[in-house]
């Protein structure tokens, strides 16, 4: 008998596979968060799946979790990198079918509420409560020491250019690496917004 996978889908319309981050977004419960594994780069196709394979990724009570504390071959974190690199999908959860084994399906929409209705919540609370089978969430904690500030001489290495550039050349450099850290952090935000929309205070 074929193995019972969590977190596998397929979009409906398109009959293409997906794996689901988020299978409900705060305030929208009819939203998920999908990451189509179609025309991935091998070595990131395979170490998604590889990971929604294995222990952590079936413990994971939402499959972004495990992603977010999982790193890709080439160093990257693999939540931040599939988002960066536009791989994290917004879809209504009624578009998405979910194939824990092959041959069989159900609807995102429709797991959701079944899941709802057994532990006696609303669709719309799904996104943040986790469920009594479920493990606890594991934080690891970086020691004290690596979250230290970094020397001198690393922060020098680490924004270093060319020293064959002409100061000109070499201010260019530096705005076209702030550029891109100022898109890579509105990305951020676009998916923090996502997925919890910040609160407007009353006045």
């Amino acid at each position: 008998m074929a193995q019972e996978l969590k977190h596998v889908g397929r979009v409906k319309a398109t009959n293409k596979k997906c794996l689901v981050a988020y299978r409900t977004l705060p305030g929208d419960a009819y939203s998920c968060l999908i990451v189509p594994t179609e025309n991935m780069p091998d070595i990131y196709h395979d170490a998604v799946i590889n990971l929604v394979e294995s222990s952590a990724g079936q413990e994971a009570y939402e499959f972004a979790e495990a992603l977010d504390r999982t790193q890709f071959p080439d160093g990257s974190r693999m939540l931040p990198w599939l988002h960066v690199n536009n791989r994290l999908i917004k879809a209504p959860t009624a578009s998405v079918e979910m194939t824990p084994v092959p041959g069989t399906g159900i609807l995102l929409s429709e797991l959701n509420q079944i899941i709802a209705e057994q532990r006696g919540i609303a669709v719309d609370d799904l996104a943040i409560n986790e469920g009594v089978n479920d493990k606890p969430r594991k934080v690891d904690v970086a020691p004290v020491n690596e979250l230290a500030a970094p020397t001198a001489q690393v922060i020098e290495e680490k924004f270093a250019v060319s020293k064959s550039l002409t100061p000109d050349q070499q201010a260019k450099e530096y705005r076209s690496r702030a550029d891109k850290l100022a898109k890579e952090a509105a990305q951020y935000r676009r998916l923090a917004e996502e997925l919890v929309p910040t609160k407007k205070k009353v006045l």
